[in-house]
């Protein structure tokens, strides 16, 4: 969805109902209408669901999900991202993004993977992604 389809976020989820525990989560974990993307995970966690199935029930609630893992958007007003490209990426680094592309993006959860493997921060991985212009696609939470 664009940024101008704020607040219609259900549409996207036509068929789809309101599963009452991850509802009372998120509007546990909710702060001004917005779920960060680590909270959304932690329910996804904590009640042995799929981040995508929290982020879709994070839709139909009408909720903002906030401060992205990856540093993609949430910071800020508009579409901010807290992500700068990386001054330089290691050869192992690089490869490990490379060998993960799907064409010529990346998974979200393949970014996330890769963090785990190589011992890194998020934001250490997404800051590479972005030195080499890589596109990051495929929220798990559906964001994007």
């Amino acid at each position: 969805m664009t940024h101008e389809d704020a607040g219609h976020y259900a549409a996207k989820h036509p068929d789809a109902k309101i599963d009452d525990q991850i509802a009372g989560a998120v509007k546990k974990a909710e702060t001004d209408g917005k779920v960060t993307c680590a909270a959304a995970h932690g329910i996804a966690e904590k009640l042995n669901q799929t981040p995508e199935q929290v982020g879709i029930n994070i839709d139909l609630l009408e909720k903002r999900i906030s401060k992205c893992q990856l540093g993609l958007f949430g910071y800020g007003s508009g579409r901010a991202k807290a992500v700068k490209p990386a001054e330089s990426v290691s050869p192992e680094l690089e490869k490990a993004i490379r060998s993960a592309l799907s064409g010529d993006k990346i998974s979200c959860k393949a970014a996330w993977d890769i963090s785990q493997n190589m011992n890194l921060g998020k934001m250490d991985v997404s800051f590479a992604i972005e030195a080499l212009n890589i596109r990051v696609s495929n929220c798990q939470l559906g964001a994007f």
